[in-house]
């Protein structure tokens, strides 16, 4: 059987860590060869550990043990000339690029940071996708694609009123609720060119992203060190389905399935990979 990116090269943001790592290593499964991009340095308003080297190291270990090829870039996503460097170099050995996957984001709940972390979440989570879009643009052809990382906090209503993450939390919510906006207004700009846009909102995932004291203390307040046990039952509240996260390689199969052909009639779908995280919430089924 025909794997589903057979001679295609695929463009994937965040890749040292959770999603992106899982992304990278569900495409080369599918015969893609991978430009891998990460920051691998730390954001001082985020409280848990960002890719690093050897983290990056391993996302290359695993894509070339399924005889695929990776090409890594160190480049920050808030840089638009480091991203189009990348893809340049990319496109020069690989000759194409057919999926753009721009997940890399943070969530800065970090304290104290103040106003600091809601400029840092916007220029990750906002700009930095569409800085991705815009250095990869040139050299998408029809038939291309494009996903795009959202979140469940851009789906359901008091993400931006809530205080609890912080400045940090607001901005994230406020770029995830944009996405939904831009997935939509893109996919319909690139139509006529038979480019597809389309973006996955994750509910909690199985990440360092979820798994760190800091959020741990915004699910349980009344505890001043809680750890991941102390959480689960909070996590599993949040969603409809009983699990307390997806895994990233759940999200994966989503992402994969948007980009390839067996979708190639889905564009400006906003596709929510929640455990039911939506229906809970004010604005779902059971708010109606």
């Amino acid at each position: 059987m025909a794997r589903l990116f057979e001679d295609k090269v695929v463009l994937v943001t965040g890749a040292a860590r959770g999603q992106g790592k899982s992304h990278c290593v569900r495409f080369a499964e599918e015969g893609a060869s991978i430009i891998a991009v990460d920051l691998l340095e730390q954001i001082d308003t985020v409280g848990y550990p960002l890719g690093s080297e050897a983290d990056l190291a391993d996302t290359i270990a695993k894509v070339e043990a399924l005889d695929a090829r990776i090409q890594t870039h160190k480049t920050d996503v808030r840089a638009r000339e480091q991203l189009q460097a990348a893809v340049d170099a990319t496109i020069a050995e690989f000759g194409r690029l057919d999926v753009v996957v721009a997940n890399a984001g943070i969530l800065p709940i970090k304290q104290p940071t103040g106003v600091q972390s809601f400029v840092d979440a916007l220029d990750v989570d906002l700009v930095g996708v569409h800085n991705t879009v815009a250095a990869s643009l040139p050299h998408l052809r029809a038939g291309a694609s494009v996903v795009i990382t959202g979140s469940t906090a851009g789906l359901v209503p008091g993400a931006l009123e809530n205080p609890v993450l912080g400045p940090g939390g607001v901005g994230y919510g406020m770029a995830k609720r944009f996405m939904v906006d831009y997935t939509e207004t893109l996919a319909m700009q690139l139509a006529p060119s038979s480019i597809r846009v389309n973006a996955v909102h994750p509910s909690n995932a199985n990440t360092d992203l979820l798994h760190n004291t800091e959020l741990y203390r915004a699910f349980r307040p009344d505890l001043e060190n809680p750890t991941r046990d102390d959480v689960q039952d909070a996590f599993t509240a949040f969603h409809g389905l009983p699990t307390p996260y997806l895994e990233p390689r759940d999200i994966s199969e989503a992402v994969v399935w948007l980009a390839s052909d067996l979708a190639r009639y889905v564009t400006g779908v906003n596709l929510r990979v929640d455990a039911g995280a939506f229906l809970r919430s004010p604005a779902g089924t059971r708010g109606k």
